[in-house]
């Protein structure tokens, strides 16, 4: 079987019995982590501009956080995942380098409200999302970023698409086919990197949209590939350049037993992953000196090689910020904060 029919099978297959208690209530802390991201970036003047250009584009009765339902089914996935990722203070998985969660549950949230879905069976759509995308996210092995691919939005669409067909009753050959229809519509472009763009906040939640119209374009039956990561243009052979990693056999290995969601770490950092040991080692060195801005003469700050195109270069935005993204992705600023501070907060971007 491909790849995306053994997905479609266990997303199908899945039962609210079946997966542990603590996997459930872990799923259910992750999600209430997401509503609480989401509901602090309402207001921000990016999720104000992604409301507006939503709006234009059409209405509806769907659910969108802290807006109310005022918008269509796949413009309040894309403004769901717009405010729970905005502030980059949402989950992550490390092994995959993704937020998997604001895809998976925008795409459940709205999926379900649409079909008079319950709670469980909400539960049970995200948290099958989110163990295929955060597999999938690791197979790359960090090789998405090389590429200058952002995996929050470029996998995400592909789990998204397992929830939102459970949900929308697809079958199982459907959900299979909707990953192949997915293939064409996942992306994302770290060139926010070089100007701290707003860009980055949209993947997410275009994968929730991306995936809804999957699923519904499957239901109606419409043919997509069905090797949709394993084919010869499919996502490993186009996005790693490679049509068969080392590692493809861990996106399937354990699947049902083995949950990866219980990897999934919640932030307690407002600013990208890759810095949060820096920022601590820098809150640490500067409670047990009492250090001052005058103490330091210099500050050098080792990181792994596979980050340093993600948080110390280009250089000259990295060490003058011009935005809050600026900021959140930069070595420099969140220690040098850290080191004068003892914290880095919302504000502090």
């Amino acid at each position: 079987m491909t790849l995306a029919q053994t997905f479609a099978d266990f997303a199908t297959g899945l039962t609210i019995d079946a997966i542990p208690e603590r996997v459930k209530e872990r799923a259910r802390h992750l999600i209430l982590d997401s509503v609480g991201t989401g509901l602090a970036a309402v207001g921000a003047d990016w999720a104000e501009a992604t409301f507006a250009a939503a709006g234009d584009l059409g209405s509806g009765t769907a659910p969108v956080l802290g807006y109310g339902r005022t918008l269509a089914m796949r413009d309040a996935a894309l403004m769901n995942g717009v405010v729970t990722h905005g502030l980059d203070y949402d989950d992550t998985h490390s092994r995959g380098i993704i937020h998997s969660t604001v895809s998976a549950f925008p795409t459940a949230l709205v999926a379900a409200d649409k079909a008079g879905a319950s709670g469980a069976d909400l539960l049970v759509a995200y948290i099958a999302a989110m163990e295929v995308s955060t597999r999938v996210a690791a197979v790359g092995a960090g090789g998405f970023h090389g590429f200058g691919f952002h995996p929050t939005g470029l996998i995400g669409a592909f789990g998204s698409t397992l929830a939102a067909g459970r949900l929308l009753g697809l079958d199982a050959q459907q959900i299979a086919m909707a990953q192949g229809i997915v293939l064409s519509m996942a992306g994302g472009s770290l060139e926010f990197l070089a100007d701290g763009a707003w860009t980055k906040r949209l993947h997410p939640g275009w994968a929730a949209s991306s995936a809804l119209t999957a699923a519904t374009l499957a239901k109606r039956g419409f043919v997509g590939p069905p090797a949709a990561y394993e084919g010869r243009f499919g996502l490993y052979a186009l996005y790693l350049r490679d049509a068969a990693p080392a590692l493809l056999a861990q996106a399937t290995e354990a699947l049902g037993d083995t949950w990866e969601i219980e990897a999934v770490s919640v932030k307690p950092l407002p600013a990208c992953h890759m810095t949060h040991a820096a920022i601590d080692a820098a809150i640490a060195l500067r409670a047990e000196y009492d250090l001052t801005a005058a103490d330091i003469a210099k500050v050098i700050v080792l990181v792994p090689e596979a980050v340093i195109p993600i948080v110390c270069e280009p250089v000259a935005p990295k060490r003058t910020p011009h935005t809050g993204y600026d900021a959140q992705f930069s070595i420099p600023y969140t220690v040098a904060t850290a080191l004068l501070t003892g914290k880095f907060t919302l504000d502090s971007a």
